[in-house]
């Protein structure tokens, strides 16, 4: 007794789904307000910005907490006379990096004009969507 299965990609099952169009539709492209009601979008919004805020708040603290204790660690290496650390040399090293960021501070790359043009354009097509997402990334760091 042996049966044939068919074997669908859990991909091509989920493009299937009634739920799936409805919320994502076939064309994906343009701003979400062209697409979905307020509610939708600051639900979307809401709950992506809220994992996003936690998730931030989470790896913020691990991140502090790493550098934090390396600098501790390094501190106690050189008290303990493991390390020596030139601090003449460190603060030379920091004036001058302070001297390449004020020149280059002026004008900002065109690269980083472009994405902030792209990051404008589609916070004002997709304001609801953003607002929601800001206001849950507020909240997941709350939590």
């Amino acid at each position: 007794m042996s049966q044939t299965f068919d074997v669908m990609e859990l991909a091509e099952h989920v493009k299937k789904q009634r739920w799936w169009n409805k919320m994502f539709g076939q064309n994906s492209s343009g701003p979400a307000a062209e697409k979905y009601s307020v509610v939708t979008q600051l639900a979307i919004g809401g709950v992506s910005g809220w994992c996003a805020g936690y998730l931030f708040q989470k790896v913020g603290k691990l991140a502090a907490s790493a550098v934090g204790g390396g600098f501790f660690l390094l501190q106690i290496a050189h008290h303990t006379g493991y390390i020596k650390i030139d601090w003449k040399r460190v603060e030379q090293d920091v004036n001058k990096a302070k001297k390449q960021l004020k020149l280059s501070s002026d004008k900002p790359p065109k690269e980083v004009r472009t994405k902030l043009n792209e990051v404008q354009v589609f916070v004002k097509k997709n304001i609801v969507l953003t607002g929601g997402f800001a206001g849950g990334f507020l909240l997941g760091l709350a939590s």
